[in-house]
């Protein structure tokens, strides 16, 4: 008999797919999910789907009752809540989310005896590569540089799953997606590059890029590592290698636009991402972009996903199809016309 797998942050773009992929596969599941944050725009609620829901919010200090409540009955964990976001750089939200949402797991983890635990974090805690010589998980972090409580928090946090393997022989399995597209993104996170791409407001393409992938893949991957994988091992999950010139182009075809023609060179990405964050300060509203993303867009962002595909039996759908599926289901959700 499968066991019943708790699903932190069911409610997100790759926990929705995380529920699907267990259900598909017979998994019991019971989804943690913020209180009051059990629907979400254009998606059906989650108490229609045959699992159990449970809201919690695991940045707060929880009861030890409640922990116990929430993990009861459960074989394993899989810890998808975050925060992703990146405007502004230095977010409290962020980090609490990240870094206590993780203190958190690890202690409900610690009310029974788990078979898994498995960590979905980033490639971003990792240092990244050129397309010819791509990084992996034994790079070092390189985030730092970029002043983001996102990349920041999320090496924390995979800092803390990694200590509790070593200290307390936690079976965690850790998983870091790279940048995710496809359908389902109801509050769009990445999907937003391909709606503003849609509205052609992207005037120009950063020097950089990215590694990209299909969410379905890492969903898949991510549920195979509850029985595959070694313990105390990372994995990057992702496909393909783009520079944005690339990226933009391969989704301007796919969503019928033109895509952006001018390359936007680093002095004016960063002179930009400054004024934006002048800007910022003086309003007290996040601008379009940062500083601090506009250093990241500057970099190629390049990994290689081969230590998963031969251990977790990583799908690689091509990129195209990943666009195309997103780009269908915002039509079809009415996010475009």
């Amino acid at each position: 008999m499968l066991p019943r797998v708790l699903v932190t942050g069911a409610n997100g773009f790759l926990g929705r797919h995380l529920v699907a992929e267990l259900l598909r596969r017979g998994y019991p599941v019971r989804a943690l999910v913020r209180p009051g944050n059990v629907a979400s725009p254009a998606l059906p609620p989650l108490q229609a789907m045959p699992i159990e829901v449970c809201e919690l919010d695991l940045a707060q200090v929880l009861r030890k009752a409640a922990l116990a409540d929430a993990i009861g009955g459960c074989g394993a964990i899989i810890h998808a809540a975050a925060v992703a976001q990146v405007n502004p750089a230095r977010s409290r939200v962020v980090r609490d989310a990240n870094i206590q949402g993780t203190e958190q797991a690890l202690r409900l983890a610690r009310q029974g005896g788990l078979a898994r635990f498995v960590y979905v974090g980033t490639a971003n805690v990792f240092g990244f590569g050129t397309k010819a010589r791509p990084g992996d998980e034994t790079r070092p972090y390189a985030g730092g540089r970029y002043g983001l409580d996102y990349m920041d928090s999320k090496r924390a946090a995979t800092d803390l799953v990694l200590a509790a393997v070593a200290r307390e022989q936690l079976p965690a399995v850790l998983v870091h997606p790279t940048f995710m597209l496809g359908p389902g993104d109801a509050r769009p996170t990445s999907g937003a590059l391909l709606l503003a791409l849609r509205a052609s407001q992207l005037p120009g393409y950063p020097l950089g890029g990215k590694n990209y992938v299909h969410v379905h893949d890492v969903a898949v991957a991510t549920v195979n590592a509850l029985i595959q994988g070694r313990v105390g091992e990372s994995y990057i999950l992702g496909n393909e290698n783009m520079s944005y010139r690339e990226a933009f182009g391969l989704m301007a075809g796919v969503l019928g636009v033109a895509p952006p023609r001018w390359p936007v060179l680093p002095p004016l990405a960063n002179f930009y991402g400054l004024l934006c964050d002048w800007r910022a300060a003086l309003t007290g509203r996040p601008a379009q972009v940062n500083a601090a993303m506009a250093a990241v867009a500057n970099d190629g962002h390049y990994f290689t996903p081969q230590k998963a595909r031969t251990e977790l039996a990583l799908p690689q759908t091509p990129i195209t199809q990943a666009v195309a599926e997103a780009f269908d289901w915002f039509l079809t959700h009415g996010y475009v016309q």
